[in-house]
């Protein structure tokens, strides 16, 4: 069978779509959370503690379940970009892009020749280990999601010309990284920070271009979805697991502060 995206085309048909972060390089985490359901999992290599060899796992404990596997890149490296291509998955968020040649540049990252610079091999598990070679070779360029990260003032100046990039699918609003590079260490509810997230909104939902952010509850993600967000990570392995364990020893103290 030839290499599809099912996130790709349910995107493109306006389709809105849920996920989770995998954060803490676990395929235990990674089956867990693609049994329950969710459209995708992102898989954190850039402030996650996973290498290629991890991501194999958790891709492999999550074979079957009808899940997509995205890896965020811990950098726009090409080298890096097509480490995580080779291992097999269908899209790529690339952090801190700034401008359209770096946007350029992930795209190309993440494409074969003669749209883009990924070194061609039908070893990797991404072509079967030279089992399905052109069934995957023949389609990546088309069926793979690429996204980038906008986390400063300056991607926010330059987002008109990094939405004009060709195979550009995409937008991921980081609002942390954001509001800190505004000068607001972690507090992306500052007015400052507002406009320039509803200006990256505006701008992104006329483009035709994906627009993704992360949730931080459900009534959040609701009103995201409404303005026209698409793709919205709304837990996280380890944050939230460490939520809901504080939560579960706050109640016991509560009951019973004697123990």
């Amino acid at each position: 069978m030839p290499f599809t995206n099912p996130l790709k085309h349910a995107l493109k048909t306006g389709r809105r779509t849920v996920g989770a972060w995998l954060q803490i390089a676990s395929p235990y985490t990674a089956e867990i959370l693609s049994r329950a359901g969710f459209d995708w999992l992102m898989i954190d290599l850039e402030h996650g503690p996973g290498d290629i060899a991890i991501l194999v796992s958790q891709l492999q404990a999550m074979n079957g379940s009808g899940v997509v596997p995205l890896v965020r890149a811990p950098w726009n490296d090409f080298v890096v970009i097509k480490r995580i291509l080779d291992a097999g998955v269908s899209g790529v968020l690339v952090p801190y892009v700034n401008t359209a040649a770096e946007a350029t540049a992930a795209v190309r990252a993440c494409k074969y020749p003669p749209e883009g610079v990924r070194g061609i091999a039908g070893s990797p598990r991404a072509a079967g280990y030279g089992q399905r070679i052109m069934d995957y070779l023949a389609h990546a360029n088309d069926e793979l999601f690429v996204m980038i990260a906008v986390e400063t003032p300056e991607a926010v100046a330059n987002l008109d010309a990094i939405l004009a990039v060709p195979g550009l699918d995409g937008i991921f609003i980081g609002p942390m990284d954001l509001a800190t590079s505004m000068g607001h260490f972690g507090d992306p509810s500052q007015p400052d920070v507002k406009a320039a997230i509803a200006s990256i909104e505006a701008r992104v939902l006329g483009s035709g271009k994906v627009l993704a952010t992360v949730a931080n509850s459900w009534e959040q993600a609701q009103a995201l979805y409404d303005k026209g967000y698409q793709l919205l990570t709304v837990m996280a392995d380890g944050a939230s697991l460490g939520k809901l364990a504080g939560e579960s020893v706050a109640r016991f103290r509560a009951a019973y502060p004697n123990g």
